[in-house]
């Protein structure tokens, strides 16, 4: 059985840090790619970041590029985003996900192979 879960996520002051953890058990994903999605109350599951298993090339979103990364570990099956000088806007329920390509955005929750349940992150100001 496949399993994505989330961990790491927390209550943290404007410009602090969090590192999240997806941990991935069940099967290898090595030529697909891992994402990091959030979602606020009230609004659209928004795309964070992505990586490729296979070669390592990253993605952003524009309003996290230099403040988050995202990296992999392909021996323990983690995936981490380390984010850094957090902002109030940044307060979200953050999801990894995986699929063969590249999903910017969410039409539907099945365009992914899986997700995992979330993590909450707050950011107080």
């Amino acid at each position: 059985q496949v399993q994505l879960v989330e961990s790491g996520g927390g209550l943290v002051q404007a410009g602090g840090s969090l590192r999240l953890s997806c941990a991935v058990s069940g099967r290898t994903f090595s030529t697909y790619v891992m994402h990091w999605f959030r979602q606020a109350p009230g609004k659209e599951r928004e795309f964070v970041a992505a990586i490729r298993w296979s070669g390592g090339t990253t993605y952003y979103a524009d309003s996290v590029k230099g403040r988050f990364t995202i990296s992999g570990d392909n021996a323990k099956n983690m995936v981490y985003l380390q984010m850094n000088s957090l902002k109030p806007e940044d307060t979200a329920v953050y999801y990894c996900a995986v699929t063969h390509v590249v999903r910017r955005t969410v039409t539907s929750q099945r365009e992914f192979d899986y997700w995992g349940q979330g993590t909450q992150v707050t950011v107080s100001s």
